[in-house]
């Protein structure tokens, strides 16, 4: 009989890791690294003051969040769709104050403003969440483990500290971090507007410049000219002279309300224009250039933010496509993505998160299209066209028609 020699230290477990996964820790763990980049000044700069990048983010996110949800139970042939479930009503209700389609939303748009979104998933420790939150990302900073994964999610906002562990050699966390590809960096993704930001930049300053414009009665700064009305008097106006003469023009013939009133010069003061016109400053040319720049960070097709282009019927419809071919589906495909890996394996085993593109009314004509050539295709069973549309077999369907 063979006896175990209690005092024999226990294996250890066969854990697979990275070899290259220390080095992703420059300051060691349990630091907390800091996002490369301000959030804040992205978010008024990129979302609050510019209509075009204000635009694409609210079609992209509202678009993304009108997509509906569907759960399938299974694999394979034993794969079936479940309409009532407690993952259903969790996406339906996610919390109190928000709905469904209002988390995605601020899901999607925290994740194309800063290139990072985080779900927070709240209930009893072990058991399944009964309500999601979205945490704002410029509050969130992320512990590196030595494995390359986080270790903890650190939230700070009004003076309090909040930190949620995670599995060191799962990444598993009651935080779900969906973050976009940055190739300077380990743990936080890059946003769209880092990309477009130079080009946000111009369009935000010629829209200052036409609102400037507006300001000053339409008319761009000029120059007065002192013509001495007599030999014997000053070549030039004394500094009192010119202080009273710069606030008359300011008080009364600049901006909008007094657009048109005729100056009034004597004196020897005579009235130079010296701007360009914009056509000369190619201004107007400048700005749609920025804005179709904006859209293309955004992958959105210009004639959906209102820039010179045919919004005939056929482009249009073209052009909604292409948002959901470029911009909303691919997102999806990350979301889905980290919500089967994070959310559903909370339920149980086997559960699976679709989202449903029969439910997207612009890819109708395509699948309008679809549908044609298979209803057409001769060398298809009935059971089997049944099958490309997820519908259930028929008895006596497995036969091609004589």
């Amino acid at each position: 009989m063979k006896f175990k020699n209690p005092f024999r230290p226990k294996a250890k477990p066969d854990y697979k890791a990275s070899r290259s996964a220390p080095l992703l820790v420059p300051f060691g763990a349990k630091e907390a690294v800091f996002t490369p980049r301000h959030y804040d000044a992205l978010a008024r700069e990129g979302y609050q003051k510019n209509a075009v990048a204000y635009r694409c983010i609210r079609l992209v996110s509202q678009n993304a969040a009108a997509v509906p949800w569907a759960l399938f139970e299974g694999s394979g042939a034993d794969r079936r769709r479940l309409d009532d479930h407690p993952i259903l009503h969790l996406l339906h209700r996610p919390n109190p104050v928000q709905g469904g389609a209002e988390l995605f939303e601020a899901m999607f748009a925290f994740y194309l403003i800063a290139g990072n979104a985080y779900t927070e998933a709240v209930g009893p420790k072990g058991q399944p969440p009964l309500e999601l939150w979205t945490l704002r990302p410029d509050r969130m900073r992320i512990v590196p483990g030595t494995q390359g994964v986080p270790a903890a999610y650190r939230y700070s906002a009004n003076g309090t500290q909040v930190e949620y562990k995670a599995d060191t050699l799962t990444g598993q966390a009651d935080v779900m971090h969906l973050k976009a590809f940055h190739p300077l960096d380990d743990w936080y993704g890059m946003s769209a507007l880092e990309a477009a930001a130079f080009s946000i930049d111009q369009h935000n300053e010629a829209a200052l410049w036409n609102a400037s414009l507006l300001q000053s009665s339409g008319r761009p700064s000029g120059a007065l000219v002192y013509k001495p009305s007599h030999p014997e008097a000053l070549d030039t106006l004394t500094e009192t002279q010119r202080e009273a003469l710069r606030t008359e023009i300011e008080q009364y013939f600049s901006g909008s309300r007094n657009a048109g009133r005729p100056l009034v010069l004597e004196g020897g003061l005579d009235w130079r224009d010296m701007s360009l016109s914009p056509k000369d400053m190619d201004w107007l040319a400048g700005k749609d250039v920025s804005a179709r720049e904006i859209a293309l960070a955004f992958n959105v097709p210009p004639q959906l933010v209102g820039i010179e282009g045919s919004l005939t019927f056929a482009n249009f419809e073209q052009a909604r496509l292409s948002l959901f071919d470029d911009a909303v589906l691919p997102l999806l495909d990350r979301v889905k993505d980290a919500m089967n890996n994070w959310l559903c394996p909370r339920f149980g085993d086997n559960l699976t998160l679709e989202y449903d593109t029969d439910g997207i009314e612009a890819l109708a004509p395509r699948r309008a299209e679809t549908w044609s050539r298979i209803t057409a295709a001769s060398f298809m069973t009935l059971n089997e066209k049944r099958r490309a549309f997820g519908l259930a077999p028929l008895d006596g369907g497995d036969t091609l028609a004589g």
